[in-house]
């Protein structure tokens, strides 16, 4: 390391205070301060920014009626869209220009590019094939599928019909798929033969199959994708399984007409990890939603139509609804998508595909960064990276010491970073720096967005000091909310307002959401999220929950009880460790170690497999029977236990730290 070098990392090791660089800033989407007050002296008004970034079929009456919280209601009687605000908009300025550019993970495979109109004829044809097979408005149509560009294609024919998505994340089992698909009602799949992963093609077509002869309904339809080609497993369609290219070339020059939706008809559905073990229904409406998405993407990630911006993350999850297609191309922008992993071939992949494509936007996991960082600083220093205007993070907090690196490695302390707080159920971005406005504070996300009103509680609900931690609640509601739990209101209310609001109350300011989060808040406002603090993990940007691994533990034969708590972990963040008792006459050894892990693989996916697989002949459980996690999380971390007075059987700690230890 030269001596200059030394001294640069010296002084950003020192500073903890970053000002948005004066270049970006001239001209950044948004970067006058005055944003704060306005939005908060004209909230709820204020959210006429966001929809007016959409064209509208029919004038909304009110941005916001609160009249029956917490179910409330955005841009209500107004009628739109999506399909059409995403595509058919941009035809006369950005008809010839690239809407999507899909990068294969072979790197001797063609890439796809899509302008706007060839994502517009696209779209069209399989929306005129949806209808052929009986897509109705309102179906609810599940897909199944890898980092495809028919993925965003199916989602967007959808909208175009107004019948609602269901993506599943193409890593979950078949279990998985056949959960969601009985609990979404839904008849219709699309799906794909395989997928590529670090070089090798991957049978999807079979794992699809095995979960759709778990749904405890017909399925009508099946639309598989070809994508493997001649490396697919020679698999012959069932009797309602038909090509997608088969579909679309039967439909080829239809044009199907935007159905117009109202406001609060639902988008999409989109399962989550919850605390009971059964995944959550979450329903995104698409008015709300939508502008949402649309004024994050401008304001907080400042993309403008000229760009080419590039999220990592996958479709499957709703950072890819929000920001890969939905937010970017709503606003004209070429957005990009990447089917690979970030060092297949080589560790400088995606330093690579930013240099090739001039990428201006890099929105990535912690997870990631931390990965970039154990291989070293050679690989994107390797590539000329001076298009990136900026940079973000999500899924998780991240620490300043990635964040720094980040900073300084792939951005040249030339882009600010934005790190964003938010969830599945937002919708979109919550808690994040303006970049052309605010300063950045490594491993603080920054302040609640204009217009949001978010506060750190204590257990009374009273705002904590600055530097005490406490609870992340949201005081107000905001345009890209859910609006409830998929035919479920009680578990609605019960999971994310109960706790600090007052249910008998019809008045709005008495409801108060709960993301279950914990938070510390500084004396200027920013609040730095601590993690989760109900029974979920956060494995790699992913939420997980411990209830529904350890469902998957006990149905491995010769379990008798378990318990799953999250382990730190470099480059995951957060890692599953498992507890494990077995039944009387099964080994504690490798063989069933290796059936534990496969369990929670066929069960969940390969993302939920435990870090380490702890046999033990009791869990630490208080005198009333409750297991008591906290000090196995300790023991994860190899950090000092708290008391362990209230314990029925004590002495099983030691016995534990000395298997986590040894093993």
């Amino acid at each position: 390391m030269s001596e200059d070098t030394a001294e640069l990392e010296a002084r950003l090791e020192e500073q903890d205070e970053f000002e948005p660089p004066a270049e970006f800033v001239s001209q950044a989407n948004v970067s006058d301060d005055s944003i704060y007050d306005e939005f908060e002296e004209d909230w709820p008004e204020c959210w006429e920014r966001a929809a007016e970034l959409l064209d509208w079929d029919e004038s909304y009456d009110e941005v916001l009626d609160a009249s029956n919280p917490p179910f409330y209601e955005w841009f209500t009687g107004g009628k739109l869209n999506a399909s059409a605000n995403c595509l058919d908009r941009h035809l006369d300025e950005r008809g010839d220009e690239a809407a999507i550019e899909w990068v294969g993970e072979p790197t001797d495979e063609e890439n796809r590019t899509y302008t706007y109109e060839e994502l517009h004829r696209e779209v069209n044809e399989f929306a005129a094939a949806l209808k052929e097979l009986g897509v109705g408005e309102d179906d609810v149509v599940t897909m199944y599928m890898p980092m495809i560009p028919e993925l965003p294609i199916a989602m967007l024919a959808c909208a175009r019909i107004g019948a609602p998505h269901s993506v599943v994340f193409a890593g979950f089992s078949a279990e998985a798929l056949a959960t969601r698909m009985e609990s979404a009602d839904s008849e219709y799949l699309v799906t794909a033969n395989g997928y590529y992963r670090r070089g090798d093609p991957l049978d999807h077509y079979e794992k699809t199959r095995e979960g759709l002869g778990d749904v405890g309904h017909d399925v009508s339809d099946v639309v598989v994708v070809d994508r493997l080609g001649e490396h697919g497993h020679g698999h012959d369609l069932e009797s309602n399984e038909r090509y997608y290219r088969d579909l679309v070339d039967e439909q080829s020059g239809a044009e199907v007409e935007p159905v117009s939706r109202d406001a609060e008809d639902m988008l999409f559905l989109m399962y989550t990890s919850g605390t009971t073990g059964q995944p959550k229904g979450v329903k995104h409406t698409t008015g709300g939603y939508l502008a949402w998405t649309a004024w994050t993407s401008q304001a907080v990630l400042d993309v403008k139509p000229e760009d080419t911006y590039f999220c990592s993350a996958d479709i499957g999850w709703i950072t890819g609804h929000s920001y890969i297609v939905y937010g970017p191309l709503a606003l004209g922008t070429t957005t990009m998508m990447y089917e690979g992993t970030p060092d297949h071939p080589e560790r400088d992949r995606l330093w690579e595909i930013i240099e090739e494509y001039e990428t201006t936007q890099l929105y990535t996991a912690p997870t990631a960064i931390r990965a970039f960082m154990k291989w070293g600083s050679q690989y994107p220093e390797q590539h000329d990276l001076s298009s990136l205007r900026l940079l973000g993070t999500v899924g998780e907090p991240i620490n300043p010491k990635a964040w720094k690196w980040y900073y300084k490695h792939v951005g040249d302390e030339s882009c600010p970073i934005v790190d964003t707080w938010w969830q599945t159920e937002t919708g979109g971005m919550m808690v994040t720096t303006l970049p052309g406005v605010k300063t950045m504070k490594p491993g603080s996300a920054g302040p609640p967005l204009p217009g949001v009103d978010a506060q750190v509680v204590d257990p009374n609900g009273d705002e904590v000091a600055p530097g005490e931690a406490g609870y992340l609640t949201v005081q107000k509601p905001w345009p890209g909310m859910l609006r409830t739990l998929y035919q479920n209101d009680e578990r609605y209310i019960e999971e994310y307002w109960a706790e600090y609001s007052d249910t008998q109350s019809d008045d709005m300011d008495d409801w108060v959401y709960f993301p279950e989060d914990g938070a510390k808040i500084d004396d200027d406002g920013y609040i730095t999220v601590l993690g989760r603090v109900d029974d979920v993990l956060n494995v790699s940007g992913h939420r997980l929950g411990t209830m529904e691994i350890e469902s998957a533990i006990v149905g491995v034969e010769g379990v008798a009880e378990a318990a799953v708590v999250g382990g730190k972990h470099d480059v995951k963040g957060e890692a599953v460790y498992a507890y494990v008792i077995t039944e009387d006459g099964y080994d504690e050894d490798d063989e069933m170690r290796s059936r534990i892990e496969e369990g929670v693989e066929d069960a969940i996916g390969p993302i939920a497999r435990p870090e380490q697989v702890v046999f033990t002949p009791e869990l630490p459980k208080t005198r009333s029977g409750k297991i008591m996690r906290r000090l196995l999380e300790d023991i994860a971390n190899g950090e000092e236990l708290g008391n362990t007075s209230t314990l029925r059987n004590p002495d099983v700690v030691e016995d534990i730290q000395r298997k986590v230890g040894g093993d």
